[in-house]
């Protein structure tokens, strides 16, 4: 039974960590080359526009939009998908289960808030304290794989979940907070898509091209009445039912049944399949259909593509700060943003878990010591992916925009480091 439960999450670790790491290249790589003589060449490329237009209609963004709005909605639906797995079936599907990691996702959301506002002077940049509030699960997940068997496999699955309500609540911030002036009527257009495709999950009717189609509709609607189009890709994923249509046992009796009928159906004189095997074949792909979970399904085609390539690929967009001596940088905005990631989180964390184990609310894993709580605390700092996006989204000064990137490198670099040096002297026999 243990088996069964780490298995799925050892693969989930190794490809989240294998993304930070790719993560971390295309950061680089898009410092090195806005700063370098080549660098008009990259800010062409994210300023280049494609879409359509005509009289009544027009869809034409720069590429930087269509990875933040149109790829990151693939990114969002796939957290949607998590979310409702980890709600459904997970390590939150239970009060006493969710306890520990939800507490100390509270303290790791709102603590780095105050933080902020507390800091912050500055008018202008008010709206940013949202920023500080998620946590990047591939790059602390690739911290976390540095330290090899120091960090207990119960010590990810805490960050994991953690770092999965972090993600909910920034979710409901853009939702909320971060999206524009609402055109009600164009929503209402956005949310019908989404409304059939819940009554046919309560139904149990699923189809993969319904899906695509309603969630096409949605984003499009979504984009257009002023919510950010991301959004989009979270309730579409809550529609993906998580039931099988059919049970594992039945399946299992119909594939020996299968198999004996290929084998009764073959022909040895021939090199290819008979017209009867290739029926069953045909059947068996129906029935593996039928016995898999789709939102499991969807979620494991995804989630390579997501960690391999969007992630990436919104790093190699947004990463990239001009430096110069004539650039516009906010030192009072990136210090506030550095110290709400890694000392708000840090703070938050431990804080909230030490309250919820004394108060009797939760209970420490017993192979996990405290002074790791602490380390994955410092490592939650580590905002990168998801505190770009709300900066982006935040901030519509420019300058600010690249001020707050800076903190976000600044925080992200110091809290990765800390998390590592605490955690490994905590991981000592």
């Amino acid at each position: 039974m243990i088996e069964k439960i780490l298995t799925p999450f050892q693969k989930f670790d190794k490809i989240e960590s294998l993304s930070g790491i790719l993560l971390f290249c295309a950061t680089i790589i898009a410092l090195v080359w806005a700063n370098s003589p080549w660098g008009h060449y990259y800010t062409s490329l994210l300023q280049h526009k494609i879409g359509f237009s005509s009289a009544s209609f027009e869809l034409n963004k720069p590429l930087l939009l269509w990875v933040n709005d149109g790829l990151m909605a693939v990114f969002f639906f796939l957290i949607g998908l998590e979310i409702k797995r980890e709600v459904l079936i997970g390590e939150l599907n239970s009060p006493r289960k969710a306890a520990f990691p939800f507490i100390a996702a509270v303290g790791g959301m709102a603590v780095p808030v105050l933080f902020y506002l507390a800091l912050n002077r500055n008018p202008e940049a008010s709206g940013g304290w949202g920023v500080s509030m998620a946590t990047d699960i591939a790059f602390s997940l690739a911290v976390l794989k540095l330290l090899g068997t120091r960090v207990p496999i119960s010590l990810k699955v805490f960050l994991t979940a953690f770092a999965i309500v972090d993600d909910l609540g920034a979710v409901l911030v853009i939702a909320v907070v971060y999206s524009g002036g609402i055109d009600w009527n164009l929503l209402l257009f956005a949310v019908l898509p989404l409304v059939v495709l819940f009554y046919l999950s309560a139904r149990r009717i699923y189809s993969k091209y319904l899906l695509v189609l309603g969630g096409a509709v949605s984003w499009l609607f979504f984009l257009k009445a002023g919510i950010h189009p991301t959004i989009a890709g979270v309730l579409l994923a809550f529609s993906v039912p998580i039931r099988q249509r059919t049970d594992t046992l039945t399946f299992t009796a119909r594939l020996s049944e299968i198999v004996q009928k290929i084998k009764d159906a073959r022909n040895p004189s021939s090199p290819i399949l008979s017209k009867a095997q290739i029926a069953e074949i045909d059947n068996l792909e129906d029935w593996t259909d039928k016995v898999q979970s789709p939102l499991q399904h969807l979620e494991h085609r995804l989630h390579n593509w997501v960690a391999y390539y969007i992630m990436p690929l919104f790093a190699l967009f947004n990463a990239g700060i001009v430096f110069s001596a004539s650039m516009e940088m906010d030192l009072h905005l990136a210090s506030h943003i550095a110290i709400s990631l890694f000392a708000g989180k840090c703070v938050g964390i431990t804080l909230f878990a030490w309250i919820g184990i004394r108060s009797g609310l939760a209970e420490l894993p017993p192979d996990i010591k405290f002074s790791q709580v602490i380390g994955v605390g410092a490592l939650a700092g580590v905002g990168f992916t998801m505190s770009i996006f709300i900066a982006n989204l935040a901030f519509g000064n420019p300058a600010l925009v690249d001020s707050s990137k800076v903190g976000i490198l600044a925080g992200s670099l110091f809290s990765g480091l800390a998390g590592y040096v605490i955690l490994r002297m905590a991981g000592r026999k």
